[in-house]
């Protein structure tokens, strides 16, 4: 195991050093939370994948694929479709606004009345997807060191945290790069054709397997309608991926460079199906699914290429977490904590900022590794999280984009109608349940309607400033965006 540790060593230190120069690029806000606006189409693919594809895309779509075959590759899928809906549909209008959160993109539509309660909901949910990509920390330190699960916790999230305080989305981006290409080398080019081969070829795989593992529609309907709601309508609206549309330096960019990333996300759905599936020809009887990534690194590949697999997953892993800690401290910092003080931004306070924003970085990197460690159930804690998302946020995003006859009012009884709802349904239902993500979202939609109808059309000022924005006429604010007349 002596080489594979040296190749996992060497790995961490590139991201901590990766950090480092990232600090020295870091002097003004934009370029410490979006990079400047800056990336052109192979950066912004490169890290626009890495994000998305974490740790459950990874060691869970593995997973998937030795429960249910190759329809277990409906996850991650549906994350590539969400992926791709938003850089076709939506990626340009967002990268032209020039914010640098969801919901400072509520304020400029609805006149500055929807960001403190969308920005509590957005802080909820990202902090939750920090907190369960770093618990998958503890399985892959397990397989390598054989470590205390607290203790990786605290290693692997501490790496994250430096290098993400250290230079914000310059070093996360920098960082993202490298864990897109070991993660393409590791799982495609190293994992999923050994593995293939170890069980013996597709020929073996399918007769030694049911028929049901190569039907593609075998893990149920149900459950695949379940995931194009979470996942891929959460793609279209989630902090974590518009933060990093934020980054592209031009619509143009956004657009083309999200649907390469798109696609990319659909081909590493299905290996990570595939690989499952060979591991469940290699390992019958595992006594947990999730195991399966985990199973077959440790006992089928050759030393060295074990530690660039097992790097691979800690890249996905990283890449995710390092993501939804930058959005879940924008928010707070932005959307919640400036605005409960009452501040404003004004000319030359850009540069002074990166302190601030390099702060509630820290400060939530130690919270999430804090929650990590007292939290057991991560299919809960990242379902309460999502599904919070899109029933609380979604229809007044979506409208906000769509429909110019939504108001604030209707906005704002959207999220809080979705919000407990969902919370009231799952109290009901269940966490791990369907219907709540599916009523609390017909619920948002209905109010939404109803009170935008029912209350005064948004301020001509308001929705004329909002289309400046959208076309990218307009010059980035800098101080809070102008209130509809009362």
């Amino acid at each position: 195991m002596a080489v594979d540790y040296t190749v996992i060593v060497v790995y961490l230190a590139g991201m901590l050093a990766m950090g480092w120069w990232g600090m020295r690029r870091a002097k003004s806000k934009s370029e410490f939370l979006v990079a400047g606006r800056r990336l052109g189409p192979a950066m912004y693919s490169g890290t626009m994948a890495a994000i998305v594809l974490g740790g459950a895309s990874t060691i869970g779509g593995v997973g998937l694929g030795y429960q249910y075959g190759l329809s277990g590759a409906w996850m991650v899928f549906t994350i590539g479709l969400g992926l791709l809906a938003l850089s076709v549909f939506f990626s340009a209008r967002i990268a032209r606004l020039k914010v640098y959160t969801v919901s400072e993109m509520l304020d400029l539509r609805y006149g500055g009345r929807a960001g403190v309660i969308s920005g509590v909901v957005m802080w909820a949910y990202t902090l939750m997807l920090a907190v369960t990509s770093t618990i998958a920390y503890a399985t892959i330190f397990d397989v390598l060191f054989d470590m205390n699960r607290t203790l990786a916790i605290i290693l692997g999230g501490s790496i994250v945290v430096v290098y993400s305080t250290l230079g914000g989305m310059w070093s996360i981006t920098l960082t993202d790069m490298v864990q897109f290409v070991v993660k393409t080398v590791g799982v495609l080019l190293l994992l999923l054709p050994i593995a293939v081969v170890k069980a013996g070829g597709f020929g073996a795989m399918k007769a030694k397997l049911p028929t049901a593992y190569f039907d593609p529609l075998g893990i149920g309907g149900e459950t695949i309608f379940t995931y194009v709601l979470i996942y891929t309508f959460g793609m279209l609206i989630g902090q974590d991926i518009w933060q990093r549309v934020f980054t592209a330096r031009s619509d143009t960019t956004a657009k083309w460079g999200g649907t390469v990333a798109g696609t990319y996300c659909l081909v590493y759905a299905l290996a990570g199906a595939v690989i499952g599936t060979a591991a469940k020809v290699l390992y019958p009887k595992l006594p947990s699914a999730d195991t399966a990534f985990a199973t077959i690194v440790k006992d089928e590949l050759p030393v060295g290429v074990r530690g660039l697999v097992l790097a691979a997953a800690l890249a996905a892993v990283m890449s995710t977490s390092s993501g939804a800690l930058i959005a879940c401290a924008t928010v707070a910092n932005n959307d919640i904590w400036s605005k409960l003080r009452g501040a404003v931004r004004r000319d030359g306070e850009e540069h002074d900022e990166v302190k601030g924003n390099r702060a509630f970085i820290l400060i939530m990197g130690v919270a999430v590794i804090c929650t990590a460690i007292a939290l057991n159930n991560v299919v809960e804690a990242l379902t309460v999280a999502y599904n919070l998302l899109v029933g609380g946020l979604l229809v007044p995003i979506l409208g906000g984009l769509l429909w110019k006859r939504g108001t604030a009012h209707g906005a704002l009884a959207s999220v809080v109608v979705g919000g407990l709802a969902v919370i009231g349904l799952m109290a009901t239902y269940g966490i791990l349940a369907n219907e709540p993500v599916y009523y609390g979202l017909l619920a948002s939609l209905v109010v939404y309607v109803a009170v935008s109808l029912a209350t005064p059309a948004t301020d001509a000022v308001v929705l004329a400033a909002w289309r400046e924005r959208l076309a990218g006429r307009a010059p980035e604010p800098l101080s809070e965006p102008v209130p509809a007349p009362q």
